[in-house]
């Protein structure tokens, strides 16, 4: 799948799962740096569970705290009707990492390093069915537009 082509509200939903809602030690959490996609995922499933779940559903489902990021009820492109933190579009995948990055986790937003972010965000994009042909990063996100 081409990745100009990814599913804009997959990719969204798959990205914001970053925005974890427990507190992390970054140094604790951290090993030795993913290789490649596959491992970067692995790693960010633990990531997820650890510093996700709560907030975001076990499955990425969404709860009464926090949007979906899996699934056909993911977080929309633009900004959500009422949302307390987001106020402006997605266009990049580097746009909703910024978000995330800044904003999450609810409770300690820019506490997980920036490997562990970049974890989560391929975990999530794996679990919407999207998978990259390489490791996951700053450079690559931004050079991936959701598609309008």
């Amino acid at each position: 799948m081409s990745m100009q082509t990814l599913n804009a509200a997959m990719l969204l939903v798959s990205l914001t799962l970053a925005t974890a809602c427990g507190a992390s030690d970054a140094k604790s959490t951290q090993d030795a740096a993913p290789k490649n996609f596959t491992e970067q995922v692995a790693r960010g499933g633990e990531l997820y569970g650890a510093h996700c779940s709560s907030c975001h559903g076990k499955g990425g489902e969404g709860t009464p705290n926090a949007p979906a990021v899996v699934g056909p009820n993911a977080l929309s492109l633009d900004p959500p009707s009422g949302a307390m933190g987001r106020k402006s579009k997605f266009v990049t995948v580097a746009d909703v990492a910024n978000f995330v990055v800044q904003n999450m986790p609810g409770d300690d937003p820019g506490s997980l390093s920036e490997e562990e972010y970049f974890a989560i965000l391929a975990f999530d994009l794996h679990e919407n069915g999207i998978d990259l042909e390489k490791k996951l990063d700053g450079a690559l996100a931004a050079s991936l537009t959701i598609p309008r």
